[in-house]
């Protein structure tokens, strides 16, 4: 019998960030408290762009935009915001998607898989992911509940699963 296997990624669903996005602009527009304070979300390239005329608008423009992460299923580890910083009279924060899994985090999930997964569970980083397989389909599930009960800082989604 071949062996099972499933890739272990860190991925993000572009559209929804998108969806996301538009949602807490449309939110920023109509909210009373938001009113006159310049707020706004915006891509800005690859990355997101926040923007209020203080620091606690800015604050809660990302406030608003993380519970409509939550919303539609994104891991708020997926989301790097940075700091606010002042720019001229506009408080400004730079948000990034992280996408992808390093090698020293896969070296880490690796070692997890080898020191307390089942024995016989082989894990191989290939690339921005990491492929676990072993003879048996129950040993998988098992690596799949072992990793869930891990707190990473980084998003994990199991894919692939045969």
């Amino acid at each position: 019998m071949a062996d099972s296997s499933f890739d272990i990624v860190s991925k993000v669903e572009r559209q929804e960030v998108d969806n996301a996005l538009n949602q807490t602009a449309k939110e920023i527009s109509q909210r009373y408290d938001f009113k006159g304070v310049g707020a706004s979300i915006s891509w800005s390239g690859e990355k997101i762009l926040m923007e209020a005329n203080s620091e606690d608008r800015v604050k809660a423009v990302l406030d608003v935009f993380q519970s409509k992460l939550i919303k539609r299923g994104i891991s708020l580890k997926a989301l790097d915001a940075g700091e606010p910083q002042l720019s001229g009279k506009e408080y400004k924060i730079f948000a990034s998607i992280e996408e992808g899994i390093s090698q020293d985090n896969a070296k880490k999930v690796a070692k997890i898989i080898r020191d307390e997964g089942p024995k016989g569970v082989k894990a191989q980083v290939q690339g921005d992911e990491l492929r676990v397989s072993s003879k048996s389909r129950d040993d998988l599930q098992a690596v799949i509940a072992l990793l869930k009960g891990k707190d990473f800082d980084f998003a994990l989604q199991f894919v692939n699963y045969r």
